[in-house]
């Protein structure tokens, strides 16, 4: 008896180190996500105490569209710097610096598409807002591209650590900001377009600075155009899928702040980040097995992807009961009864994620894989849903119609993603992954 109690803490000790060792990245991801999400609500909920829903509006369209834009320019860098990192280019000096350039061209020239537009942009999307306070918008552009650029740098090099502080504080860092600018007597949206870029700064700062710490630009070899074409044809690739993605997030947002214009969508944004807490795990999941099925190989990642997709479908639908529940009183105490109305859309939205765990798996795996295509064509299928249901349901129900239009599109790129992947593991044999890949890694998604 004595012996078993004196053994019993060393056994867990093991048991924990054990369960650290296969599960501790993934944790350490997603407390990260919550962390960075609860820092977002927080933001949201003094924008909306501050402005009201027309301002969170406009707080959600400046923080979506730059981004969008940012992605697109670059030619999907973001999604094609863990691959390259992680694969057979790890050890390319030239990789650094053939990054960097792309991500600076991409933003600076992404910000004066946005510069050019601003005259466009304002009456369709800002229309309280003044001309100048738009064109300034186009610094965001730059910010959002060198933020996400470190963020996946630190993914690919495998430093989740510091992939993880840079998710957390790319939300968490505009609260201080934000504090700091309404001290300085910024107000209405100025503190917004500010606080945002500042906040951004402070971000890439503490992320560039943790890579070169790291060694990241030890003995680093000037850019590569050869290699600047290879990142871009892989990015071009995944930024379809990532690019729909953003689309299927967030093309309701500009639907509805177009049909029924800010207020509403000022309600829907708080219903969707509601809803969107259950995206921590896909999300999670996507980001730290993308570099491991790359390191696995196809064959081996087939494996491992075959072992998760039960465990973490289990685990997204477990999710869904306790905050469909709780939006009924958790909405209206944080945002006042003048957000309500979210409570049912962030039901609906749940009730469509309910396949997100097992989609983040295969989004990994098909990354991981060289065929980021695949699940841009998955993304698509929800994209097609999105756009027609929104432009059905949006006008007679608003934020209803929109959440409908949502868990409908979530669902259908989910069902399509488990296709692909049941088309692709049947396929057992390393060699015959192999040839496939060789033959069409640089020609086909």
């Amino acid at each position: 008896m004595g012996e078993g109690v004196t053994r019993r803490p060393g056994a867990l000790r093991e048991r924990y180190g054990a369960l650290r060792e296969r599960y501790g990245a993934l944790i350490g991801n997603i407390a990260a996500r919550i962390a960075s999400l609860g820092s977002l609500l927080v933001a949201t909920l003094l924008v909306a105490r501050d402005g009201g829903p027309a301002v969170v509006g406009v707080y959600a369209l400046l923080r979506v569209l730059p981004s969008l834009l940012g992605m697109v320019v670059s030619a999907g860098l973001p999604g094609a710097v863990a691959y390259f990192l992680a694969g057979s280019h790890r050890n390319d000096r030239q990789l650094p610096l053939t990054v960097v350039a792309m991500a600076l061209g991409g933003g600076v020239a992404g910000a004066g598409l946005w510069a050019a537009a601003t005259p466009l942009l304002g009456p369709l999307f800002f229309p309280d807002l003044s001309l100048l306070l738009v064109l300034l918008a186009a610094g965001s552009v730059v910010t959002r591209v060198l933020v996400v650029t470190a963020k996946s740098c630190c993914q690919g090099s495998d430093d989740l650590a510091g992939a993880n502080r840079v998710i957390f504080l790319e939300e968490f860092m505009f609260l201080p900001v934000y504090g700091l600018l309404w001290l300085a007597g910024l107000g209405g949206y100025a503190i917004i377009v500010a606080g945002l870029q500042l906040a951004d700064l402070a971000t890439s700062t503490v992320g560039w600075t943790r890579l070169t710490r790291r060694g990241f630009f030890r003995n680093a070899a000037r850019p590569s155009r050869e290699l600047a074409r290879r990142i871009a044809g892989y990015g071009m690739r995944a930024q379809v899928g990532g690019i729909i993605t953003q689309l299927n997030l967030r093309l309701d947002f500009v639907i509805l702040g177009l049909l029924a214009g800010p207020a509403v969508l000022g309600i829907y944004a708080i219903a969707s980040k509601f809803a969107e807490l259950v995206k921590i795990v896909g999300m999670a999941l996507s980001y730290v097995l993308y570099p491991r099925f790359t390191k696995d190989g196809p064959a081996n990642a087939v494996i491992r992807a075959r072992r998760l997709l039960p465990k973490a479908g289990l685990l997204t639908a477990g999710l869904i009961a306790p905050l469909w529940i709780a939006a009924g009183f958790v909405i209206p105490a944080f945002y006042g009864s003048a957000f309500e109305p979210a409570v049912l859309p962030a039901r609906i939205i749940l009730l469509g994620l309910v396949l997100e765990g097992v989609g983040g798996v295969i989004t990994g795996f098909l990354y991981g894989v060289g065929r980021p295509g695949l699940n841009s064509w998955a993304m698509a299928v929800g994209l097609v849903g999105t756009l027609l249901l929104d432009l059905l349901l949006i006008p007679p129900f608003g934020a209803t119609g929109a959440a409908s239009a949502s868990a409908v599109a979530y669902l259908a790129s989910a069902l399509a993603l488990v296709w692909f992947y049941w088309r692709l593991s049947r396929s057992r044999s390393a060699p015959a992954w192999e040839d496939r890949l060789v033959e069409a890694g640089d020609q086909r998604g």
